[in-house]
């Protein structure tokens, strides 16, 4: 079993990011997938690459070349706080409910609803 796949990241699927690291510097997207055990994510839009596919009329694949999103390392995307909508780091805070919730560094504004 890899030993970091425990690993909890401050990045959820449908968090909305900003590439801050690589070719794609300052696009904007949400997440498509999160994949804690390598420590990356699949954002919309974001780091696209050619894949070569061969047809196979079983699967109904049209052979070609596809593109679509690969991963990113998640240390090059940064959370967009949905209220002050500004890239930030995310802290983690135990409400008084005894729910524990992700918040916004800058604004002190609560990132889960």
């Amino acid at each position: 079993m890899n030993a970091m796949a425990n690993t909890v990241l401050p990045i959820r699927k449908n968090d909305n990011v900003v590439v801050i690291a690589g070719r794609d510097r300052g696009k904007r997207g949400r997440v498509l997938e999160v994949q804690p055990g390598r420590s990356r994510v699949v954002v919309e839009g974001v780091n696209f690459i050619k894949r070569h596919t061969r047809p196979n009329p079983q699967r109904n694949v049209k052979g070609g070349i596809v593109e679509r999103e690969a991963s990113l390392h998640v240390s090059n995307v940064q959370l967009v706080c949905p209220e002050c909508s500004v890239p930030t780091r995310i802290g983690r805070r135990l409400l008084e409910d005894g729910r524990r919730v992700r918040y916004c560094r800058k604004c002190d504004g609560v990132v889960d609803k």
